[in-house]
């Protein structure tokens, strides 16, 4: 389908990188549950000290002067929410940074020489001691999603694709 499409390099991320650019707003969204998450252009709530009447009383506050500090805890409103949205950057960007030092994007191109993992639970599986990776194999087809169509070094094509987690690239 890709090759129809005139796709030759596939560029392949895991779903916490696709929830990261949903959730910056950069990609659209179809998932009901990450929709409340979405940065928008909303209010912050911020926090209002307003004094009950038991602690004004006590306080022995004037009118002017209860007026006076209200006024003063309006006018932090905004450096407040400032504030709020400043720190909310700095721990997203934290959080963006941690991620892509362990994430690395793995593309693969048509010939390619890639090897194939065995797992424990295949029938190509021999034992503890025996090879993990088989291989080489080209890459005959990128499939979206990930998906690659593998062929063997005489150009024999796999009939089922495989996930592109389960290869590496072989280098000669």
């Amino acid at each position: 389908m890709s090759i129809n499409m005139n796709v030759y390099k596939l560029f392949v991320i895991g779903d916490s990188d696709l929830l990261i650019h949903q959730v910056q707003g950069e990609w659209a969204v179809k998932n009901p549950k990450i929709i409340p998450y979405i940065q928008k252009e909303e209010a912050i709530p911020a926090e209002v000290e307003i004094s009950s009447l038991r602690i004004i009383q006590e306080a022995e506050l004037s009118d002017v002067e209860w007026v006076s500090k209200q006024i003063n805890q309006l006018a932090l409103i905004d450096e407040k929410r400032m504030v709020a949205i400043f720190h909310g950057q700095l721990y997203r960007q934290r959080m963006i940074c941690a991620f892509h030092k362990r994430v690395r994007a793995r593309t693969f191109e048509i010939s390619q020489l890639v090897v194939k993992r065995i797992c424990p639970h295949q029938d190509e599986y021999k034992g503890k001691f025996s090879p993990n990776w088989k291989g080489p194999y080209m890459v005959c087809k990128v499939l979206s999603g990930g998906d690659l169509v593998l062929s063997e070094m005489d150009g024999v094509a796999w009939l089922k694709p495989i996930n592109s987690d389960a290869v590496k690239r072989y280098y000669v």
